[in-house]
């Protein structure tokens, strides 16, 4: 099937529900940490109560790949009923998330979120490929980046944002302060509401051949020896694309669970208080306990904001490639690489800033890598893989996405940074190795198509 090249708003329209889905992962990596915290997590106890993310991603996303793949309705097409249904599950998660009573029930609604975030988020990935021409595909996968950039942006901004409109920090022990609930509750609204947008004004191809499709589609039980079965006959670019892939999202993984306990402690100084430290019953040493509290949520705003900067960054990178990338051609592995580096670099100069005004220059190159993460190895390999078979093999490269984070939240993080010392802004500097390395793996990256194009828009 010949595919017709789309203008920028065709574009912008179909990518538009990832406004919601990033504003659902930004309020999750700026501040399911911080909730944990106030919930009375240890900080080498947050990893491991992050692994619900990765874990939901290796298991949910090449099941709804591979289903969506297998779906089609006249009416509602192959990957937009996954959107709305992740939607609708993703906005309720959202909404609940900061009222949890518990440190147990927060982990369990992270679950719950991030399986739902996944339901939405894997079908978008193979609708840029679906719908545009492989000419058009890192127009569209930078198009999607801009957009994720403003949703990191405005909700990493948000509990900042409604605490100067009065909204208050404070809270009782172990409680979640309003600020961070009502910005939760606006990341559900807009999480439904953009998705909805995509839904309503985007159109679907039907399978090209449909009676094959139907053909394939009436299989019974054919889901895992498929799986396997591409996993096993997974072409050489995606498998270096995965090694790619295994160091950035152990560094930005490392980043989501981390740099809040990080920053507020080795820049802010104003590290959450430990309530086992306060004698409670004393009122001077509950008053001491409330203001260090107030401190940490307050601290733990701007780390939030800072953060949104690397929003904000990837969004105006990924701007410069769209305007670029509309009419001339580019070298994808060389793009990543440097990008990758100096979002590495950003990650180590957090070691030696000596205020916390410079953590907007660290932001800013990480949110380089960060935009070409959401772009460039997605355009690579979709240019190298079966168009047939998108939505599976795009949850099959999750597994390049969700496998480090596990290894990290196992462990690997507390490991790694030990190595270094015992503070926790160390960590900060094994995210930062871990991009460098990352960059430098592109290097093995070889194929022609992967590398480069010629785009043709309208």
């Amino acid at each position: 099937m010949k595919k017709r090249t789309l203008n920028f708003w065709e574009i912008w329209n179909m990518s538009f529900g990832f406004l919601g889905i990033q504003f659902g992962f930004a309020l999750q990596g700026g501040f399911m940490s911080r909730i944990f915290q106030t919930l009375g997590a240890e900080i080498d106890d947050i990893p491991i109560l992050w692994i619900a993310a990765p874990l939901t991603g290796l298991l949910v996303q090449p099941i709804i790949g591979y289903l969506s793949d297998r779906t089609w309705s006249p009416k509602w097409g192959r990957r937009r009923p996954y959107f709305l249904i992740g939607a609708v599950l993703s906005s309720i998660a959202l909404f609940f998330v900061p009222h949890s009573p518990a440190l147990w029930v927060a982990a369990g609604f992270l679950w719950i979120l991030d399986a739902s975030i996944n339901i939405s988020m894997e079908p978008f990935r193979a609708l840029v490929a679906d719908k545009l021409p492989d000419s058009q595909r890192s127009y569209g996968f930078v198009v999607q980046t801009l957009i994720i950039g403003i949703g990191t942006w405005v909700a990493s901004n948000l509990p900042w944002m409604v605490s100067k409109l009065g909204i208050s920090d404070s809270a009782a022990i172990g409680v979640i302060p309003m600020s961070v609930k009502v910005a939760f509750a606006i990341g559900a609204f807009v999480f439904l509401l953009s998705i909805l947008y995509t839904v309503f004004t985007t159109s679907e191809y039907p399978p090209e051949d449909m009676e094959a499709f139907e053909k394939e589609k009436s299989k019974k039980n054919q889901f895992i020896p498929d799986i396997l079965n591409n996993i096993g006959s997974m072409p050489l670019t995606m498998k270096k694309l995965g090694l790619v892939q295994f160091f950035s999202w152990f560094a930005f993984f490392t980043m989501w669970s981390l740099a809040n306990p990080a920053l507020t402690e080795h820049v802010f100084h104003t590290p959450a208080p430990i309530e086992s430290a306060f004698d409670m019953t004393n009122a001077v040493q509950l008053e001491a306990f409330n203001t260090a509290n107030t401190a940490f949520q307050k601290s733990s705003n701007l780390v939030g904001s800072y953060m949104g900067i690397y929003g904000l960054s990837s969004m105006v990178f990924a701007l410069i490639l769209v305007l670029y990338t509309s009419r001339k051609r580019i070298n994808r592995k060389y793009v990543h690489m440097a990008s990758l580096i100096l979002g590495g670099i950003g990650f180590l100069m957090m070691k030696f800033i000596p205020s916390p005004e410079y953590l907007s220059l660290s932001f800013i190159l990480i949110g380089f890598a960060w935009g070409s993460i959401l772009s460039m190895p997605y355009a690579m390999l979709s240019s190298s893989v079966d168009p047939n078979k998108m939505g599976v093999i795009m949850g099959i490269f999750n597994m390049f996405i969700v496998i480090p984070q596990i290894i990290a939240a196992l462990g690997g993080i507390n490991f790694v940074s030990g190595l270094f010392g015992e503070e926790t802004i160390h960590a900060m500097t094994v995210a930062g190795l871990s991009l460098i390395i990352a960059g430098f793996c592109n290097l093995l990256i070889t194929n022609k198509n992967a590398i480069t194009y010629q785009v043709e828009v309208n």
